[in-house]
């Protein structure tokens, strides 16, 4: 969904004079992977595919004591793999064992069996392979419940989850909050028709009235430049895909070269999800939540509005539930600012959490 504006992001990022530029790369990658290991007796630090909806689904596990609590983390896009941020989230991993999947058409899960091996790409079949994943890291971890933390687009999977399948979840973080409402709200886009204007972007400012403001008639090509013109446009947001998500991908470790590739392909391949979401009511699906709610949002994010997440999360029953904003931040915000996150991790969220594993 973010792939366009991702890849100017990218060519900011890496138009820096090209001698030198993959040397550059490999020392700050041998210096991440030494920072990245994990050698206490009590860590684990795994990656393998396991059969997930009948396919191979790549999964990251870590953390420094097998006993603490257990984060599945739903990415965003569709099709942004956030195993790039295995830097960025260190320090998350003495808290927490956190678990990482590229999803179905994404990342890792894509090379492995290609494009056309991704079998039926949709909103329900992720939904489906989500709970299938939880239920997977349940049995290999020995725990009863896990902590789902829902990103942008994954939020709208991993709120379902909560919601659905309250025996499985122990408590539900969402960041970068993706809320449905069946089109009824169009503040988002005649905001992002106003920054075009502003912007003086006359082409694109075109392209955006003539989709016109009820997304249930977008192509999946449309969502993906609107994407790109929102975000474009919303300054928080861009600064983090170049000091964040571009640096991390470009140094991350894990990845080769041509993985980076793969990176890009991600999100046109898993574009195709997102017509049928349009229509969307997670009002008319349900706010009540058996499990701690959670809402962690960029005070600046313009992609996924605080207000709109704000508004939902005022309607929600929970038992125990709470909406932080981080200031000077947008989307990727708790990325942008691991520290803050970690800090709610530790003094409002951890603590919520029952005894029992």
């Amino acid at each position: 969904m973010l792939a366009t504006v991702i890849t100017t992001a990218a060519c900011a990022t890496v138009a820096a004079p090209a001698v030198g530029l993959l040397g550059r790369r490999a020392f700050v990658r041998s210096a991440s992977a030494r920072r990245l290991r994990i050698t206490g007796s009590h860590g684990i630090d795994e990656q393998y595919f396991a059969t997930i909806g009948g396919l191979d689904q790549w999964l990251h596990i870590r953390g420094e004591d097998r006993a603490n609590p257990v984060i599945v983390e739903l990415h965003g896009g569709p099709g942004s793999s956030n195993s790039i941020l295995a830097g960025v989230s260190r320090d998350w991993e003495s808290h927490v064992t956190l678990v990482r999947w590229d999803m179905r058409g994404t990342g890792k899960t894509l090379r492995r069996s290609g494009t056309d091996g991704q079998g039926k790409l949709s909103f329900e079949r992720l939904v489906q392979d989500a709970v299938e994943v939880v239920e997977h890291v349940r049995e290999r971890l020995g725990v009863q419940q896990v902590i789902l933390l829902g990103c942008s687009f994954g939020s709208a999977i991993a709120m379902r989850i909560a919601r659905t399948h309250p025996h499985l979840v122990s408590a539900y973080i969402g960041t970068d909050q993706k809320i449905f409402d069946g089109g009824r709200d169009t503040t988002d886009y005649y905001a992002a028709l106003d920054r075009l204007a502003q912007a003086g972007k006359q082409k694109e400012l075109a392209a955006v009235r003539e989709m016109g403001p009820d997304q249930r008639s977008w192509s999946a090509e449309q969502f993906s430049h609107f994407s790109r013109f929102a975000s474009a446009t919303d300054p928080y947001t861009f600064a983090a895909m170049k000091s964040v998500v571009m640096k991390s991908l470009w140094y991350s470790p894990l990845h080769s070269l041509r993985e980076i590739v793969t990176f890009f392909k991600s999100f046109m391949v898993s574009a195709i999800v997102l017509p049928d979401t349009a229509a969307f009511d997670d009002w008319a699906d349900g706010t009540r939540f058996d499990v701690p709610f959670f809402i962690i949002q960029g005070a600046c994010d313009l992609v996924n509005t605080p207000a709109r997440a704000r508004a939902y999360f005022d309607d929600v029953q929970a038992p125990v539930k709470a909406f932080t904003l981080i200031e000077d931040a947008g989307h990727f915000a708790i990325y942008k600012r691991p520290e803050v996150f970690l800090d709610l991790l530790q003094t409002r969220i951890l603590p919520t959490l029952p005894a029992t594993r």
